[in-house]
């Protein structure tokens, strides 16, 4: 059923998180929010929505485009650092701390 496939995905995902190292944690974390929502993901998403577009037929809208890359990852990076907040804070202090330490 879907979701019992959905618990073992989460749980593998859970154990494969937990078993990296505080310092490969914050790395990911890193590396994540830079190809995402760092200073070069605006062309990123720009071929990513512009190649979609292409791909389904259909036509591409550049004030669409620029409107979602101007709010998109705003939203994405807000919800990342919530999460860090909430859920990292207290499943892995010290990788929240390597992550400050790392991201400074």
């Amino acid at each position: 059923t879907g979701g019992r496939q959905i618990a073992v995905l989460k749980s593998f995902i859970n154990e494969l998180i937990y078993g990296l190292s505080d310092t490969a944690k914050a790395f990911l974390i890193i590396l994540f929010t830079d190809i995402f929502v760092g200073f070069h993901s605006t062309h990123g998403w720009e071929v990513v929505l512009e190649n979609g577009l292409r791909h389904f037929g259909l036509p591409e809208n550049r004030d669409l485009i620029f409107l979602f890359i101007a709010t998109f990852p705003v939203v994405l990076d807000t919800v990342f650092k919530y999460w860090i907040f909430r859920y990292l804070n207290q499943v892995s202090p010290s990788a929240v701390a390597t992550y400050h330490e790392m991201n400074e």
